[in-house]
């Protein structure tokens, strides 16, 4: 009971520590915003730009990588899912004994964004944790981590919620920054529904065409 007692504590220690860190709005350019503690530190790779800090429960991570210059514009919304598919795949190559879970389409501002859960092993039974939101556009392609061991699974909510809550976009960015076209072409199920109705057209004209015939053989 003694041990219990003072797990909650520690816990509620974190989660007051947490409520009274000072958290800055950073900008990553002149389009995305995200509030990061006080003491992150940034760096600039070949263009990439990396902000990375250690949270009170985590370490919270954000990249801003340039898309190529001859990069084009995607057409349709589903060019904008593969897309974020194929960096999702990506992601999860990067690290041996890794899976995606948990992936799913959610939205930031007025634009499309994929997060998931990234799972990674060592080998050694030890399991961390990455909750990653991933944001595309013509421009450049965000990525927002909030790392953790996977002990702390059940405490990080709040801490990771305030985090991707603290996202923002400018108004500047509308649903043309990720794909030009309003186009979604022919749904799998009106093409199902499509095929449907021409075997049963073609089945009813079968039967008039052979009581048709039978009806003229017996006269």
């Amino acid at each position: 009971m003694k041990k219990i007692l003072i797990s909650a504590t520690l816990i509620l220690s974190a989660f007051t520590a947490f409520s009274q860190q000072e958290l800055t709005p950073v900008k990553i350019d002149s389009l995305v915003t995200v509030s990061l503690p006080s003491a992150y530190q940034k760096t600039d790779t070949l263009g990439q730009q990396v902000y990375s800090s250690n949270s009170t429960l985590g370490y919270v991570v954000v990249l801003r990588t340039p898309n190529a210059k001859d990069t084009k514009p995607l057409q349709k919304e589903r060019d904008l899912d593969n897309v974020l598919k194929e960096n999702v795949k990506n992601i999860q190559g990067e690290s041996s004994y890794s899976s995606a879970q948990f992936v799913r389409d959610t939205t930031i501002g007025k634009l499309k964004a994929k997060t998931f859960t990234l799972s990674t092993d060592n080998g050694q039974g030890d399991i961390q944790l990455r909750n990653i939101v991933l944001l595309y556009t013509n421009a450049a392609t965000y990525i927002f981590e909030y790392v953790y061991p996977n002990a702390r699974k059940e405490v990080v909510a709040g801490e990771y919620k305030r985090f991707v809550n603290s996202i923002k976009l400018s108004p500047e960015l509308q649903r043309n920054d990720q794909y030009l076209s309003n186009a979604k072409g022919i749904s799998p199920v009106l093409i199902t529904g499509i095929l449907v109705l021409a075997v049963i057209g073609l089945v009813v004209f079968l039967i008039i065409y052979i009581q048709k015939k039978r009806r003229l053989t017996y006269e």
